[in-house]
């Protein structure tokens, strides 16, 4: 019965993967359908395989699943609404939420400061966040090639927890954010032309639902 299960958990979510990307299933359906599979599944591993466990099994699941969802769709429209225009790019992956700030509306060129001017874009993104607090947030800095490895290094370092202390000044839990500096590891672009080494001297922040919450 287990791998019969198994069978059926696994054929649900490649078709549940299909239906998002033909049909445009929300962040929301996708997971409400995910969840219900998993306490379906749940449901069947207990040994009793009644309709019934089934059936609550994968209503918890669904409702579970869903929540997530949700709560990081609403999120998402409140970061596009308060950040257009702004600068910063919204992005979704799944269930997270990804902001990324190019270094050139945030910091000057080598330096770690913030711009005064962008302060305001801080003050929009720290309210929703503080509104949206069952997540967890990782800033993370990084740069360009140009200079050596340890000093692009120490750079992101800096810079992602300048980002994190403006947070934690304006409200946001610091138990829920963590800094890091990836440096020239993580480029998003060629490092072979000033456009490119722009769009890699960034700082992003990743906000993901918190499982201990």
């Amino acid at each position: 019965m287990t791998r019969n299960v198994l069978s059926l958990l696994t054929a649900g979510l490649l078709f549940i993967g299909c239906a998002e990307t033909q049909t445009g299933l929300s962040k929301t359906q996708s997971g409400a359908l995910i969840g219900g599979l998993v306490g379906v599944a749940a449901g069947a591993a207990t040994g009793n395989h009644s309709a019934k466990r089934i059936l609550i099994g994968g209503a918890i699941g669904a409702a579970a699943g869903g929540g997530i969802g949700y709560y990081m769709d609403k999120q998402q429209e409140e970061l596009n609404k308060e950040l257009k225009g702004s600068g910063v790019e919204v992005q979704r992956q799944g269930d997270t939420i990804n902001l990324n700030m190019p270094g050139g509306i945030t910091f000057d060129t080598g330096k770690a400061a913030i711009k005064p001017n962008f302060n305001p874009v801080l003050d929009d993104i720290a309210n929703v966040m503080i509104k949206y607090p069952e997540t967890k947030i990782e800033v993370q800095g990084h740069t360009d090639n140009v200079g050596s490895d340890a000093d692009n290094l120490k750079l992101s370092e800096l810079r992602a927890q300048s980002v994190t202390t403006a947070l934690i000044n304006r409200g946001v839990e610091s138990t829920r954010l963590s800094p890091v500096g990836y440096g020239e590891s993580k480029p998003i672009a060629t490092n072979d032309t000033p456009a490119g080494r722009e769009a890699n001297r960034r700082v992003e922040i990743k906000i993901i639902p918190n499982p201990a919450k």
